[in-house]
């Protein structure tokens, strides 16, 4: 006898998950708030593969020897190195540069798109994810970064998030590499170094002043005895960037001034502070005082940053893993991107660029309950009662029909014969109504329209013959003619009954 066939194990790959209705449609619903406030920006879309030449993601991913460190990649027929694409801005930037004659600059556009990391996942951390990413391509002054950070505020907003829930936080690379240059941590033989001392500034909000001191010197050790290396700096240069971390203030300008102290004598530090003070004031000229603000301690982890860097804050409190109360943190950042392009015109092409993390926006819309939690209506289910291709012609009539005056509607596909199983299944469904057609309601030209949401409450609710007499019907036969105008009618009442109840449990 021969070996039974060994079965498959259905297996989802270690961090990445499946989406279930209601989250993809809450998502959509997030996205097209997004994109309308972009498009009111005057940002058009684009739409650049999920795969691109390992090369073109830029030199901050893995080293070309290593081409599935880092990114998930594989060899071409022609022994091309692919992978797909890291975040969005990369291939943007391969966008624009191959196109660069045929499009308009200054180039303002958006996309939203899946990107993947060939990373450890952990909880919260997935290898594939959702961004958003507006950017503008070949404005050189800081107004364009100006725009970004107002376009965020007011996309929170848009989004249901109150002031006084975010922050968009703005700080200028060009003012931290004046004061790493200033403590000897210049050229390319120091990028190891610097990008210690950047991920030790960005951990300012975890683990505090104390804390950082320790990652830009030898190094720190966590509650649980893990060591984490430090930048190895001496103490004069880690006083100068604790002096540049503690340089915020409240107020903006006053933040400026203390930033001019910090870098002075600093040509690139004192650029960036000037271009910080422009924002600033753009940012009160717009009405954006106390919802964009100047912070020090904003780094942004990605080396090809050139100038003004931001990031959107949640400020709200949520509960983590451990049962700790924490601030949310970043749903989004961007920043100046002046080299991306360049890599490929060999020219200066200045660029600024914001992106949205969309599933981490999505687990805090849900936390402040904004996220549209209304669910979508199920479909009206059409029974079957006789299975002849004549019968499935009136069936597949009205469910058209239905479908055509805008109701969502579906045809019971499983085995019409028994028929108790139909009721089931549009019971599982959730499903508003059914519509039923049997033989003698045919040869009347009439069809029943079963109310399953009303059935429901009344057999929960009613104990008595005068109870049910005194009740809505849940059923009703109606003529053919008339079967989509007495679905919409009880559609209308069930929504009513809905919204009624909602304002109940309200009060």
């Amino acid at each position: 006898m021969a070996n039974k066939a060994e079965k498959m194990k259905a297996r989802l790959p270690r961090g990445f998950v499946d989406r279930e209705p209601h989250d993809l449609r809450a998502a959509e619903k997030m996205l097209a708030t997004i994109r309308e406030v972009y498009e009111r920006y005057g940002f058009d879309p684009i739409e650049t593969p999920l795969v691109e030449y390992t090369d073109a993601l830029g030199k901050f991913l893995p080293d070309l020897d290593r081409p599935n460190e880092g990114v998930f990649s594989l060899q071409d027929d022609d022994e091309q190195w692919l992978s797909l694409r890291y975040d969005l801005t990369a291939p943007l930037a391969r966008h624009v540069a191959e196109n660069f004659n045929e499009i308009q600059l200054p180039f303002r556009t958006y996309r939203n798109g899946w990107v993947f990391r060939n990373e450890k996942p952990g909880p919260g951390r997935f290898r594939q994810f959702m961004q958003f990413d507006a950017d503008t391509v070949g404005a050189p002054g800081v107004s364009a970064d100006a725009e970004m950070c107002m376009m965020a505020a007011d996309t929170l907003e848009r989004l249901g998030i109150q002031r006084g829930d975010y922050m968009i936080r703005v700080n200028n690379r060009k003012v931290l590499d004046g004061v790493l240059e200033a403590i000897g941590l210049a050229g390319d033989d120091n990028a190891g170094r610097r990008l210690n001392v950047l991920r030790a500034i960005d951990k300012l909000d975890k683990f505090g002043a104390e804390g950082v001191k320790l990652l830009l010197g030898e190094g720190r050790r966590d509650e649980s005895g893990d060591f984490t290396k430090g930048a190895g700096l001496d103490a004069a240069a880690i006083a100068k960037v604790l002096d540049f971390t503690a340089a915020g203030a409240e107020d903006g300008q006053q933040t400026i001034t203390n930033l001019r102290a910090v870098v002075e004598g600093n040509a690139r530090g004192m650029e960036g502070v000037e271009e910080l003070a422009q924002m600033q004031t753009l940012f009160d000229a717009g009405g954006y005082a106390g919802r964009v603000k100047i912070d020090p301690s904003v780094v942004r982890g990605l080396e090809y940053y050139t100038g003004p860097v931001y990031e959107a804050e949640l400020q709200f409190d949520v509960t983590n893993e451990k049962g700790e109360k924490v601030v949310f943190g970043s749903v989004g950042g961007g920043g100046r991107y002046d080299g991306l392009v360049s890599r490929f015109r060999g020219q200066p092409v200045p660029a600024t660029g914001f992106s949205i993390g969309v599933s981490r926006l999505m687990t805090a819309l849900k936390n402040l309950g904004k996220l549209g939690t209304e669910e979508t209506l199920a479909p009206v289910v059409i029974t079957v009662m006789d299975g002849d291709a004549e019968s499935l012609g009136h069936y597949q009539k009205f469910t058209q029909d239905l479908r055509d005056a805008g109701i969502r509607a579906e045809m019971y596909q499983g085995n019409w014969k028994k028929f108790g199983n139909q009721l089931k299944y549009a019971d599982r469904r959730n499903a508003p109504l059914a519509i039923i057609q049997g033989g003698d309601e045919r040869a009347n030209g009439e069809v029943q329209i079963k109310d399953l949401i009303e059935g429901k409450r009344l057999s929960g609710e009613i104990e008595s013959n005068e109870e049910w007499r005194a009740s809505r019907p849940a059923q009703v036969t109606v003529k053919e003619a008339d079967l989509v105008a007495e679905v919409k009618r009880i559609l209308s009442q069930q929504a009513e009954d809905r919204l009624q109840e909602q304002s109940r449990q309200a009060q």
